[in-house]
């Protein structure tokens, strides 16, 4: 009847490993749906010899007879286009639209027909991914998604499924903060973010939401600003791990029984191997309530029996991975942990201890954690549907200081609380709460948000970047990094003699030789200028197939946090050993070796370290913080002897700026800037100014054209080796919204200027200006002189009012880029070029270029790199004029102002094979390098010529070039 789907809602969260389905109820109340009397339904897919499709625990049963027609995780096959399963291939958007028809066919035995429904998917998804989705819903017979140009369209062979409605889609972080700020009660302040760790049966999803205010329904606005994950580790991968310990444990005793569990050939044998895998996951789901679980043994009388601290010993490793994940995310969201408004633990696999007790630990914050983790993100997605309340009991009304009502997600802790102050450390919160009931504020280990501690702090505004894993880590300065190079042709002379006849009267035979040569001369030095100005700054390099010139061993067992840096021809890496200090070696690099010259150890000891830092002439190491709050050593090492130079104690989050004879710390507790020289360790102090609330403020070091035209630390652009000694000076934006300009190497104030700038405002310093872009809609891009800081030039201003910038760098000559877009649409990002010149029109930019799923900048000479998408990456390059050169999937970086590194995937942190390319940018001529084996990409350096790499016990030099 018509209206009969009005009020109903249905959520569902489609797992890897398990699909699980919230139905909303017209009177707000939510209960999970049930599929044979189970929340949960096994996302895996059976298909019989007829072809037909059977999906759940049926799916489960049948697989027993015939594993090979089975696919028990659907979800991980996005990226194939069929699956083989028995003597046939089965489209894959097929396996997803079976099990959306199985979650369908529910519904409709609940209420009676189909309700509008949301359906979530991983952050990390890019459009290909999307549409195969959308796909699967249309093939499901589900009323298209909405806003998606998918052909599918919903079946008319049953009406019971038909909805006025589209079916919605929403990135499961979204739904998780949801759940967290609507049903939890947990408040996720504006400018606040949330960072959501989804642990499912196959895989890890991290991600971290912004609440970027009200939108026009009253709700806040959720958007996702950073995420990761790790694909292949789940709750799956955890019980392969604890069979394969187990599997030490009978091949000792029953060799022959293990024998048939690890390689089962008949069905009676698969069928007891399926037994084993379901008696070790519900052995490892018991160790989370209690200290040891028994593990009965297909053909062995006595069961085994699993501790909780065997399972946490076999699972570190695994989950230590998860960890340094979650810590990368926030740390390329510039966030450190007192920036989050919480971090939200889903997914069934976040029920193991340990898992929140690790966070917890390397973290800094207690997560909260779900007695019933796995429906947070399928009832948070109803709240994408109008109309939605979430809880039974009314959130209570909260008014903004103006006395007008709005969402408690929107307004601080203080507003529900009445509390105040920073998360102090505790136990981890764990919410015992059915879904459709509100447990009311819980304060736990989420204090209120501070002003000032927006997602700028730390000195990690929109445009900086932290070369180390971790968020305490020391951020290396930011990826801004305008050209700054001389004009071509500046400095003319006149080109021929004519020009400088009338200078000379009549002169004597021998002056006019005299004359001759010094015009032939000041000839020649105007021809060398000439030559020198139109020079190819960044000449293409000559690459050539990967070829190993040197490995360097660790000089221990079992080393920890490999790290590497490089200094033109001069390389470090270093390790952790079980004694906590760092050893580190030093190497000279040429074409066809690296030899190391001297090997030599902190002394110092850190639980875990950071990083290494090269400056010209000096050695930075960095240990890491627990909290945000805890010191931290600053270690400086001459390079030619290995002796500690000096040491400095850094909290947590006060971040970093090097310079090529600089260290610049902002000192947030103390409220100053410190600067130190990185040989002789002399300091020098500045009072930051003022706010009226708070002294919060950030630190932007004038840029160089060398540094961005030499080579990049991290895929964010972070030059390797700092190159500022031309315009030693940085810039600060202080609480009281002033601008100052400081001289590093005495800490003097050149300029200042009262209510220019906020902290949270995007900031470019290069070549004598500076460039302040408002995070708002309908923004302008203003330019300041430097030498005066005078009143400035708004050199752009945005076409419409629902635009605001994502990013800025510079790209060209008196030029620079921005990346703007519409609210949290990643298919509007458009890359703006703007000229930053006198004859600049404010309203009227150089280029413009649609670049849907745009997500960042990277200076690569006069050119501007654009990084495409959060999980299916790939790289596009513009030169000045905005022409695209080249497009190519994975992750670019940069080795010099000419020329780019294109690995073929995401740098992760963990052991992988990475295949790599090498690009003339000019020309996009692109060479194949060959693959490098098991190496620790986000550990990488390189210079020009030579690629250096962690392994794992020792580090490989390769090099890419030919000759």
């Amino acid at each position: 009847m018509a209206g009969q789907d009005a009020g109903f809602g249905l959520g569902v969260d489609l797992g890897t490993s398990h699909t699980v389905a919230v139905l909303r109820w017209p009177d707000g109340r939510t209960r999970p749906l049930l599929f044979d009397g189970q929340p949960i339904l096994p996302s895996g897919v059976f298909l019989d010899s007829a072809g037909r499709a059977h999906v759940g625990r049926d799916a489960q049963r049948l697989a027993q007879a015939d594993p090979a027609r089975y696919e028990p995780n659907p979800k991980r096959r996005i990226d194939e286009s069929a699956v083989l399963l028995g003597d046939r291939e089965f489209p894959t958007v097929d396996l997803l639209a079976s099990v959306l028809g199985a979650v369908a066919n529910a519904a409709v035995e609940a209420v009676g027909f189909l309700p509008p429904a949301v359906l979530s998917y991983p952050a990390t998804w890019g459009a290909r991914r999307r549409e195969a989705l959308a796909a699967a819903v249309g093939r499901a017979g589900w009323p298209p998604v909405t806003g998606t140009d998918a052909s599918s369209r919903p079946s008319d062979s049953d009406p019971s499924f038909r909805s006025t409605n589209g079916t919605l889609l929403v990135p499961e972080p979204v739904a998780a903060a949801r759940y967290f700020a609507d049903v939890l009660r947990r408040p996720v302040p504006v400018g606040s973010a949330l960072a959501v760790f989804d642990f499912g049966g196959g895989t890890l999803d991290i991600a971290v939401v912004r609440n970027e205010g009200i939108d026009e329904t009253g709700r806040a606005r959720f958007v996702v600003i950073g995420s990761g994950g790790v694909a292949d580790l789940g709750g799956l991968d955890l019980d392969a791990a604890l069979v394969q310990h187990l599997g030490g444990v009978i091949g000792t005793a029953h060799g022959p029984v293990w024998q048939q569990l690890s390689q089962p050939v008949t069905a009676s044998q698969w069928r007891s191997r399926r037994q084993f895998w379901d008696d070790v996951r519900g052995a490892k789901e018991m160790l989370s309530r209690a200290t040891t679980a028994p593990v009965p043994v297909p053909g062995v009388e006595q069961a085994l029996h699993l501790t909780r601290d065997e399972l946490e010993s076999v699972v570190t490793p695994l989950l230590r991975r998860g960890v340094y994940e979650a810590a990368s995310v926030l740390a390329n969201c510039r966030l450190s942990v007192d920036q989050l408004a919480g971090l939200f633990l889903v997914g069934g696999s976040s029920r193991v201890p340990l898992v929140a007790r690790l966070l917890h630990a390397d973290l800094g914050i207690a997560p909260t954690v779900l007695e019933q983790p796995e429906l947070p993100v399928a009832e948070g997605a109803l709240a994408e549907l109008s109309g939605t309340a979430l809880a039974t009991v009314a959130a209570p009304t909260v008014r903004d200081a103006a006395g007008v009502p709005t969402s408690p997600a929107a307004l601080g802790t203080a507003a529900l609380s009445g509390q105040a102050g920073p998360y102090q450390g505790g136990p981890v919160a764990t919410v015992s709460a059915p879904p459709s009931q509100s447990p009311g504020p819980h304060q736990q280990g989420t204090g209120p948000h501070q002003q000032g501690a927006g997602p700028h702090q730390q000195g990690t505004g929109p445009h900086q970047q932290s070369p180390g894993p971790y968020p305490a880590g020391v951020p290396a300065g930011h990826s801004g990094r305008p050209d700054g190079s001389p004009p071509y042709g500046a400095g003319s002379a006149p080109s021929s003699p004519s020009g400088l006849a009338g200078l000379v009267k009549r002169p004597p035979p021998r002056a006019i030789w005299i004359g001759a040569a010094a015009l032939v001369a000041l000839l020649a030095v105007v021809g060398a200028a000439a030559l020198y100005l139109t020079r190819d700054r960044h000449p293409a390099i000559d690459f050539a197939p990967f070829a190993e010139i040197s490995r360097v061993a660790a000089r221990v067992e079992n080393p920890t946090s490999p790290f590497t840096a490089m200094a033109g021809d001069r390389a470090y890496v270093a390790y952790q050993r079980e004694d906590q200090q760092l050893d580190i070696a030093v190497a000279q690099v040429q074409a066809d070796t690296a030899e190391v010259s001297r090997w030599f150890t902190t002394g110092a000891r850190a639980e875990r370290w950071d990083g290494i830092k090269a400056l010209p002439d000096v050695l930075l190491v960095r240990a890491d913080a627990a909290s945000t709050s805890a010191l931290r050593d600053l270690i400086a090492f001459d390079p030619d002897n290995g002796k500690q130079l000096w040491s400095r104690q850094v909290r947590g989050d006060d971040p970093v700026y090097y310079f090529d004879q600089y260290v610049v710390l902002l000192d947030r507790t103390a409220a100053t800037v410190v600067g130190i020289n990185a040989r002789t360790g002399k300091e020098w102090s500045q009072p930051s100014p003022q706010g009226q609330y708070d002294n919060a403020s950030e630190i932007y070091a004038m840029n160089t054209a060398e540094e961005v035209g030499g080579a990049a630390l991290n895929p964010n652009g972070d030059p390797a080796l700092p190159n500022r000694g031309d315009d030693p000076r940085l810039v600060q934006i202080g609480a009281d919204g002033s601008i100052r300009v400081l001289d590093v190497t005495n800490g003097r104030v050149l300029k200042t200027r009262a209510n220019a700038a906020d902290t949270d405002d995007f900031v470019l310093a290069y070549d004598g200006q500076l460039f302040v872009a408002s995070p708002t809609d309908g923004y302008g891009l203003a330019r300041y002189d430097l030498a005066t800081l005078g009143s400035p030039t708004n050199v752009y201003t945005a076409p419409d009012k629902s635009r605001r910038p994502r990013a800025l760098e510079p790209c060209g000559e008196e030029q620079v880029c921005l990346l703007e877009g519409t609210g949290s649409d990643d298919e509007s990002t458009e890359l703006v070029a703007v000229r930053t010149d006198d004859r600049a029109d404010s309203q009227e930019p150089a280029w413009r270029k649609k670049v849907p799923q745009a997500q960042g900048l990277v200076p690569v000479g006069e050119n501007i790199l654009v990084r495409i998408g959060s999980s299916d990456r790939s790289s596009r390059l513009f030169t000045p004029d905005g022409e695209n050169t080249l497009t190519r999937d994975g992750v670019a970086v940069r080795v010099d102002g000419g020329n780019v590194l294109a690995f073929d995937a995401e740098l992760t942190t963990y052991a992988d094979d990475a295949s790599v390319a090498g690009v003339n940018v000019g020309s996009a001529k692109t060479t194949e390098l060959g693959q490098l084996k098991k190496i620790i990409p986000a550990s990488c350096s390189w210079n020009s010529s030579v690629i250096v790499c962690p392994t794992g016990s020792e580090f490989v030099f390769a090099r890419f070039t030919g000759g």
